[in-house]
């Protein structure tokens, strides 16, 4: 975990997480293993600190890896942990899952 980049990995843009946006304001994201909770908000508030983001909430889960098969050899998925994220009344948006 090199930073707040290490900490976020991805955004997880789904129908999932499209309908909590909408409902709660919660925002999903794909985070590092080993980040706690306070590391990724601090995360989150230092990553989009331009739209001037205040976070209120955050909450974790881990994601075990899938059991995959490709023919007789059996693999695995890597394990991944998700966060979702709800901002703070009168904090802004995060504007990259705003559609344009």
């Amino acid at each position: 975990m090199n930073g707040s980049y290490g900490t976020i990995l991805q955004p997880l843009v789904t129908e999932k997480s499209a309908i909590l946006r909408e409902k709660n304001g919660a925002y999903c994201f794909k985070v590092h293993r080993k980040a706690n909770k306070i590391e990724i908000a601090r995360a989150i508030e230092a990553v989009f600190a331009k739209d001037k983001v205040k976070v209120a909430h955050v909450r974790t889960c881990r994601v075990r890896g899938k059991v995959k098969r490709l023919g007789r050899s059996i693999g695995r998925r890597p394990d991944w942990k998700k966060a979702w994220v709800r901002l703070a009344e009168g904090s802004g948006e995060i504007q990259f899952f705003e559609s344009t």
